[in-house]
Order: C-alpha cells, then sequence, then structure tokens
C-alpha cells in the first residue's frame, strides 16, 4: 500500500488579522469624519449670523438679533408696494365737509334774508299791529322760498311732475316778495348812511362857509346905499365864496361813498381806460347782490340735497 504523498497547500500571503480598536480609537475616528462633513456642508444663516451679536459700541447700540424668519418677514415687507390712495377716495373723504360748509352757508343767508325782509315789512305797516303782521307774512314768505326748492325738486325725480311745478310756481311768488323787500331794507340803509355821511361838517366846509358868510355880509352893507362899482365887486366875491362852499360839499360828497369811487378807479385801471362806470352804476350793482344773496339759501340747500342722495347711492 502507497504512501500518501498529497501535501497540504498552504498559500504564500496570509492576510493579516485585523486588529481590534480601543473605545478612545473609535471616538477619535467619529470625530474626524464629522468634521470633515461639516467642513464640506454649506454654512445657514444661522451660523453666519449669531443669535446674540455683540455690536461694535455696546453703549450706543442695542443687541442684533437676525434669523432666518426675520429675514424672511423682512424681505416681504419690503416687497409688499405701498398702499395707494387715488383722487376719488380723496374727493369722497372730502365731500361731507364741503356739504357741511354749504348747507351752513345756506343757512346762514336765509337767517339774515330773514330779518332783513321781517324788519322792512314790520316798518311798512302805519300801526304796530299791521307792522307785526306785516312781519309775520315776510318771515313766512322767506321760509317758503328757503324749503320749497328742495321739496319741488324731490317731487319731480319721484315723477310728481304737476305738483313740482305747483311748487316751483309758489316759490316763484315768495322769490318776487322776498326781492322786493330786501331792495327795500338795503336801498334805504344804504342812502341814510350816504346821506348822513355827505352832511357832515368838514374843516373844509367850515371854512367856505365862514368865507361865504363874511361876503355876504360885505355886500349887505356895501350895496345898502344903492347898487354901485364897489356893490357889483361885493356881489362878484359872494359868488365866487358860493362856488367854493359848493366844490368842498361836492368832495364830501364823493367821499361818503368810497367803495364806489375805489370800484370805479379799479374797474378804469384793469381796463386801461376802456370801462369807466359811474358811481350810480356801481351803487346798482352792490344794490342787486345784497339783495339776491340773502335769497339763495334755498337753492344751496337743493344742491346740498342733491349732491348728498349722490354720495348716499
Amino acid at each position: 500500500m502507497a504512501d500518501d504523498v498529497s501535501a497540504s497547500v498552504i498559500p504564500l500571503h496570509q492576510p493579516r488579522p485585523k486588529k481590534v480598536k480601543t473605545g478612545a480609537e473609535r471616538a477619535k475616528t467619529y470625530r474626524q469624519r464629522k468634521k470633515a462633513s461639516a467642513a464640506k456642508a454649506a454654512p445657514s444663516s444661522e451660523q453666519l449670523i449669531p443669535l446674540d451679536f455683540p455690536p461694535a459700541d455696546a453703549d450706543a447700540a442695542l443687541p442684533i438679533r437676525a434669523t432666518a424668519n426675520d429675514l424672511a418677514t423682512r424681505c416681504q415687507a419690503e416687497s409688499t408696494p405701498p398702499p395707494t390712495i387715488t383722487l376719488g377716495a380723496v374727493g369722497a373723504a372730502r365731500r361731507p365737509v364741503v356739504l357741511v360748509l354749504l348747507s351752513t352757508a345756506a343757512l346762514a343767508l336765509a337767517a339774515v334774508g330773514i330779518v332783513m325782509n321781517g324788519l322792512f315789512a314790520r316798518s311798512l305797516g302805519s300801526t304796530d299791529s299791521a307792522g307785526w303782521l306785516f312781519m309775520a307774512v315776510g318771515v313766512a314768505a322767506d321760509l317758503t322760498a328757503l324749503v320749497m326748492p328742495s321739496c319741488a325738486a324731490g317731487l319731480w325725480h319721484t315723477s310728481q311732475r304737476a305738483t313740482a311745478l305747483v311748487g316751483w310756481g309758489v316759490w316763484l311768488m315768495t322769490f318776487a316778495f322776498a326781492i322786493t323787500a330786501g331792495i327795500g331794507f338795503a336801498s334805504v340803509n344804504i342812502t341814510d348812511v350816504t346821506l348822513a355821511r355827505a352832511a357832515r361838517i368838514t374843516p373844509a366846509v367850515q371854512t367856505a362857509q365862514a368865507a361865504l358868510a363874511d361876503a355876504t355880509a360885505a355886500r349887505d352893507r356895501e350895496c345898502k346905499g344903492g347898487v354901485g362899482k364897489f356893490c357889483r365887486e361885493r356881489e362878484a366875491a359872494v359868488n365866487d365864496r358860493r362856488q367854493a362852499l359848493d366844490i368842498a360839499m361836492h368832495a364830501v360828497e364823493q367821499t361818503a361813498d368810497p367803495q364806489s369811487e375805489a370800484a370805479i378807479h379799479i374797474v378804469a385801471w384793469v381796463s386801461r381806460g376802456l370801462l369807466r362806470p359811474t358811481s350810480d352804476d356801481f351803487a346798482m350793482l352792490r344794490l342787486i347782490l345784497l339783495v339776491m344773496l340773502p335769497q339763495i339759501g334755498g337753492i344751496l340747500l337743493m344742491v346740498g340735497r342733491a349732491d348728498r342722495s349722490k354720495v348716499a347711492a
């Protein structure tokens, strides 16, 4: 029996057995791997701006805290456009104030017109009771002229055309009555004041009156024995003194209404002399305005009511 000559195969290079690491070595390897991964990752906003970043001057500045949420909120606020205010919104906000002022002006003018026309109507009565009756008529007419335009306009918008036309007819009658009463009140008062100013005695008038009195006395003494050369001279002197007195009185009359004179000069200056109204023209214009303005309170209330309805709609 032959002997077994097969040999065992033994590898020439055998791997070294893996060295078992200790706990300290494994912890060091973990820290190195974590540090390498942190160096490759991009830094976040929280790492760039710390929560408690100290300012350069701690006494003059407060601590700056910036986080990602704060930055996002700030960017959103800056990107949001500011609210726009349109002209229509501003006009709508101002319109109630305008309506209040318009109504106040209408009531003020109406009150002035009622007082003016009531006083003038009372002055027309021959007795005290008749005066009070005329005053009641004047006040009632003015109140009707004040409220009737608004009522008639409201009836017209509600398709009650016949009733609205009747209302406008009543308004025309009361308006005409108020206009005539206003003309009487304004003309009487303006004339009285102008005459009182024109009749005042100024130093120039006093001097002219004294000179006329002296010339008249000298003429009477000279002409007492008959008409002669010296008597005619004294008569001429009296005429000259009388003309000087008339000139002085006319100057006082012109200054009795300085408003008219100033308006005439302004119109002539603006128009380069093309327009030169007289004092009567300006007096007529002033009378018309003084009479008409206190009587338009009802028209103003009607306009304010129409605008208020438009705003409400």
